[in-house]
């Protein structure tokens, strides 16, 4: 299997008909190749509409989850079942043009190993309240990660298969899969891709995804940097912690010496045992992070989801993801 195209899908019955002819118009002349559907507990008829398509299209791989459990989820699930050496992730909502497909496929025959969707024309008219932000974020994630990408949020990509297997997805990690390929030491590129407005439903985000990235990509930065030395990091915010609780203490034993005021006068006595606590603790987090990064390195992964039906699959797996 040469590639495999995996697709998470909610709610988007409306939108796969239409997606699986343009996909198979533009795959044909990649065979053999398969698409993976991933239903992540659609309650609007999108599995019924899967296995229709599936019955006739045995390239077309249905995977239908027990419920709702996210978008990274979905995805991961699809990577495990997926066969292909180049293995392409889209959207399911049309957004995504399958015609841009080949020109990533041209770039990873470049040598490239991760080949990442731009979509440049999106947000136009919308400068200040979308387009803005999402530069903004972007251009952060970028600085901090050192992969440099216009557009994080755009799933159209490809990847090599031996960059992205050892990627293992939580949460809502996804959009920062090339940081994990670049940790495996997977070149990257980005290319323009085309955008089409949504035309059934609505989209599945609001603004707490603002919120949710953020705290995303302090987890991987964390991840990039810390992962293998946490103590690093707890124990030296926990040694600052300390030596702002001991320069609290000399403050006030300063007071205290030449009369200006007694220790009750003043809040630095709580200060000094508030950061020397802070940091004792962050210092004991710190270790025992180290124990349980051991411990992760050692023990083997459980299943992140249960699936409940594969369709076109050409044998059986076991029954998790």
């Amino acid at each position: 299997m040469h590639l495999s195209v995996v697709i998470p899908v909610y709610n988007e019955a409306r939108s796969l008909p239409e997606l699986v002819e343009r996909l198979e118009a533009v795959l044909v002349a990649y065979e053999p190749f398969e698409v993976i559907f991933v239903d992540d507990g659609s309650r609007d008829g999108s599995p019924q509409v899967l296995k229709e398509l599936a019955q006739e299209r045995p390239w077309m791989r249905v995977i239908l989850l027990r419920r709702n459990y996210g978008q990274t989820t979905a995805i991961q699930v699809g990577i495990h079942h997926a066969q292909g050496q180049i293995i392409v992730l889209m959207d399911s909502d049309l957004e995504n043009d399958p015609a841009d497909i080949p020109r990533l496929l041209q770039k990873v025959d470049e040598g490239y190993d991760v080949v990442s969707g731009w979509r440049k024309d999106r947000w136009k008219g919308q400068w200040l309240t979308r387009r803005l932000p999402s530069m903004t974020a972007n251009a952060l994630i970028s600085y901090l990660s050192g992969v440099h990408l216009h557009d994080y949020g755009c799933t159209l990509k490809a990847y090599r298969r031996e960059v992205l297997a050892p990627v293992r997805l939580y949460g809502r990690m996804h959009r920062f899969i090339p940081i994990y390929a670049k940790w495996e030491g997977g070149r990257i590129t980005e290319i323009p891709v085309s955008y089409h407005p949504r035309k059934y439903g609505r989209s599945n985000y609001g603004m707490m995804r603002i919120v949710s990235v953020l705290l995303d990509l302090v987890l991987i930065v964390f991840l990039d940097r810390y992962l293998q030395r946490p103590i690093q990091f707890f124990g030296g915010v926990g040694l600052m912690s300390v030596l702002l609780g001991m320069g609290s203490f000399l403050w006030a034993l300063y007071y205290k010496l030449t009369g200006q005021k007694d220790f009750v006068e003043t809040p630095l006595p709580i200060f000094t045992a508030l950061f020397i606590s802070v940091g004792v603790v962050l210092l004991l987090i710190g270790i025992v992070a180290e124990l349980l990064v051991r411990i992760y390195y050692e023990a083997t992964g459980r299943p992140i989801a249960q699936v409940r039906e594969r369709i076109n699959f050409p044998q059986p797996l076991s029954a998790s993801a």
